[in-house]
């Protein structure tokens, strides 16, 4: 063998790997098949399938801002706030902004959907009222000052068919209704809220339905200590012993509207209170309602349930639509101890999703400078008035 003829050989191998290396180079790896998710319309729009589950999942919620002028008796006022240069005391704003998510699942098994829904809020702001009583031992005092006031758990709870169990609104509210669609809707109180409940929901057919709820309440009424036990916080009480409160209800719906009445025990403090209520679609743009409710004050003035004043208390109101953007809202209310309240604010739907309402409030403490009185918003005057501006985004 010659030079020549190694030169040659030794040419073509090198060609050989080379071309073995490109031919490797180009090679592309076949990619992992995607997962993507798919909307579940089982249970309305906004659900999609957790993937590899057959659980829907949807996720919202909202932004909002708020802002308030007036009384700290309307819930939107805070006066007496002390000069920060020492030279008297002024009124400022109420606000608060606050964040809140929602989530919601479903799923169908053979003992009927499984669901669940959570809620919690972030809030950032000051808190309505007045602060004339600047006092070391008033640990509130500074309350009118801006700052994180907390983060909450509103609801969370599981259901499956017609049993419910976890956190939510009493059933003396949630089942017959809250007092309207303005946003002060408490200055004539109608029930407690925020409790763990056992509950179930009955659907008897032909509009006709019904829930037994067993709840724990929450708070404290706060007694002083002192016979006869004067109670500083009425109003609020979990139970003391393994005997829950107790609710059961009854609704009769149709086209024109709907009937339903709840009633509670309160074994804390072994009270009684009821509701009935009475909802109507005048038309397709009114819709009103009227509510009124008794219950027992023979150990406490205010319970969970009863939390209006005197024995009885009356809500009225309703929802007016202009057009698709703009809505009219009012509720007007009374109580046994002579309380009246009034609100009524616009709605306007800017864009989709994001409304803006403008409130007014009005208030009338029917025992301002009696010594019984328990206005439930801590009014310093007769009549208070005020007023709040809301920018909410939902999602």
């Amino acid at each position: 063998m010659n030079i020549k003829s190694l030169l040659f050989g030794a040419a073509a191998a090198l060609i050989a790997v080379a071309g073995a290396h490109a031919a490797d180079a180009v090679v592309v790896a076949e990619p992992e098949p995607a997962e993507y998710v798919k909307i579940c319309d089982v249970y309305g729009a906004g659900y999609f399938y957790i993937p590899g589950t057959e659980t829907c999942l949807r996720i919202g919620g909202y932004v909002r801002y708020d802002v308030g002028v007036g009384d700290a008796g309307s819930f939107d006022g805070v006066n007496h706030v002390p000069d920060s240069m020492g030279e008297d005391d002024h009124s400022t704003y109420w606000k608060n902004a606050r964040f809140n998510l929602k989530t919601w699942t479903g799923q169908e098994t053979e003992l009927g959907t499984l669901k669940t829904y959570t809620e919690t809020r972030f809030n950032f702001g000051n808190s309505f009222g007045d602060y004339a009583n600047q006092a070391t031992t008033n640990d509130s005092r500074n309350n009118w000052q801006a700052r994180n006031t907390g983060i909450t758990l509103n609801f969370a709870w599981i259901q499956l068919g017609g049993l419910r169990v976890g956190k939510d609104d009493p059933a003396f509210d949630t089942f017959i209704g809250y007092a309207g669609n303005v946003i002060n809707d408490t200055i004539v109180p109608y029930g407690g809220f925020d409790s763990n409940v056992v509950q179930y929901y009955f659907d008897l057919g032909n509009g006709l339905s019904g829930v037994v709820s067993l709840e724990e309440g929450s708070g404290s009424a706060g007694p002083t200590g002192v016979p006869p036990f004067t109670y500083i916080s009425s109003g609020y009480d979990t139970i003391d012993s393994y005997v829950p409160h107790v609710v059961g209800g009854v609704k009769y719906t149709q086209g024109w509207g709907a009937i339903t009445g709840v009633a509670a025990y309160d074994s804390t403090f072994e009270e009684y209170a009821g509701k009935v209520r009475l909802d109507v679609n005048a038309s397709s743009a009114l819709s009103l309602f009227l509510m009124a409710g008794y219950g027992t004050d023979k150990n406490i003035d205010r319970n969970f349930y009863k939390q209006w004043g005197g024995n009885w208390a009356v809500w009225g109101g309703g929802t007016y639509k202009f057009n698709e953007k703009t809505s009219f809202n009012l509720q007007v209310s009374a109580d046994d101890d002579k309380n009246y309240g009034v609100a009524a604010n616009v709605a306007y739907d800017v864009v989709p999703g994001f409304t803006v309402t403008a409130e007014v409030d009005y208030n009338h403490d029917g025992k301002f400078g009696q010594i019984d009185n328990r206005n439930w918003v801590g009014a310093t005057k007769e009549n208070s008035v005020g007023g709040l501006l809301r920018f909410q985004r939902d999602f």
